[in-house]
């Protein structure tokens, strides 16, 4: 890597795929399978990486292709090794099982799970949920143990413009971060409840917003990303035009 940072070259890829014919935004590394991959791109389809022996994959031809437009977002399940969600323009939630012939691998769906575009998904690592954004501003908590029902456990609007990320916290199993072309990062716990006492209060006391929510951050424009820290509990950073940052809240 020193020989290409003075040489200013870039150093060739491993392994390259030339399967998908349109590009893509949708991937995820497997947590169970140490080297397997999941890629999406834009015209639909869904390719399943492999790893062989000698730093090489196997990318099966046969597309999983069932949603109908733009894969926008693939979450691999955090327990089981062959099952993974994506998310599609096409405004579903799809759950997928690998050991199954593609055209027959999807499993569960919900097609309306949001208004309009479906850009992002997030598997929680400790209980059976996953968290979605849209284009409609819109956040979505699924039980995959009612996911067949195609109703959202939670509905929460805050965000002013589409979601452009969401995490769940990688210790705490109720919390949650979003982020929002409105410039916003939020943070999420669906521990909280009403507090019955203030329930009766008025409007003109207290901004009306979720109890859920507890932190929004501000300051960066374009934002594209958010991310937990590993490690360090609370610690996040998040993506935007106008750079990086890097910041801890007392909430969580």
């Amino acid at each position: 890597m020193a020989t290409y940072t003075r040489t200013g070259a870039s150093p060739p890829p491993v392994y390259t795929f030339p399967g998908h014919q349109a590009e893509g935004f949708a991937m995820d590394w497997s947590t169970t399978t140490l080297g397997k991959l999941v890629t999406g791109d834009c015209n639909k389809n869904i390719h399943l990486w492999t790893p062989k022996d000698g730093g090489t994959w196997h990318v099966d031809q046969r597309p999983y292709s069932a949603h109908s437009a733009s894969v926008e977002d693939i979450q691999w399940s955090p327990n089981e090794e062959n099952v993974f969600a994506s998310c599609s323009v096409d405004k579903s939630i799809r759950i997928w099982d690998a050991r199954a012939a593609p055209h027959k691998a999807c499993m569960l769906t919900v097609e309306e799970a949001h208004q309009r575009d479906v850009n992002v998904i997030s598997w929680n690592r400790h209980e059976p949920f996953i968290v979605s954004g849209g284009d409609d501003g819109i956040l979505r908590i699924w039980d995959l143990r009612q996911f067949q029902h195609g109703k959202a456990v939670a509905v929460f609007k805050h965000h002013t413009a589409p979601i452009t990320s969401v995490e769940w916290n990688p210790t705490d199993a109720s919390v949650f971060a979003a982020s929002g072309s409105d410039n916003q990062i939020t943070l999420w716990d669906l521990a909280v409840e009403k507090d019955s006492e203030s329930a009766g209060s008025s409007k003109d006391e207290e901004p009306d917003v979720p109890p859920q929510l507890l932190f929004i951050h501000q300051g960066q424009k374009d934002i594209k990303e958010v991310h937990w820290h590993p490690q360090i509990p609370g610690m996040m950073t998040s993506t935007a035009h106008s750079g990086f940052d890097i910041f801890r809240t007392i909430s969580v």
